[in-house]
């Protein structure tokens, strides 16, 4: 069997005997195709996870501080989300790459984010400010709600 083939029927054992090359520095017998896509998935997955930690991080926010009627009852799970939101999204940040990355994905989940806090409480689309600064993601300042 080759190790493409491998690739093909056990994913767990191409991972150990690429892994196996690789210290070995058996270059000439690695399955660069595979081994490429492999890598290249694996910085998609970390981008993938910025935007969904981002993305869960701002509809806490947003709940927080635009849905005062579910507060008083939601309010520490929101608070619990929100920290450990921001922790997971620090430990990714501490990557300066992923910190670019972050930072041009700001404008982008925001909106979406929006839309689902929207979704789920029916508040009017007047009240959310219209964009949002880093500082106010990582503040432990209250979210305003006054349209900038």
């Amino acid at each position: 069997m080759t190790i493409k083939d491998l690739y093909e029927q056990d994913y767990l054992a191409w991972l150990e005997e690429t892994a196996k090359q690789l210290r070995q520095r058996q270059t000439d017998v690695l399955d660069w195709e595979h081994l490429r896509e492999e890598i290249e998935a694996l910085g998609n997955e970390q981008r993938h996870k910025v935007d969904s930690y981002l993305l869960q991080l701002l509809i806490h926010l947003l709940l927080y501080q635009y849905w005062p009627e579910e507060r008083e009852r939601c309010a520490r799970g929101w608070q619990d989300e929100i920290g450990n939101f921001r922790v997971e999204l620090e430990l990714l940040l501490e990557s300066k790459t992923l910190y670019n990355y972050f930072l041009t994905r700001i404008a982008v989940i925001y909106p979406k984010a929006v839309k689902r806090v929207r979704q789920k409480s029916e508040l009017p689309a007047a009240i959310f400010a219209e964009s949002l600064k880093f500082r106010q993601i990582f503040s432990e300042k209250p979210l305003t709600n006054t349209r900038t």
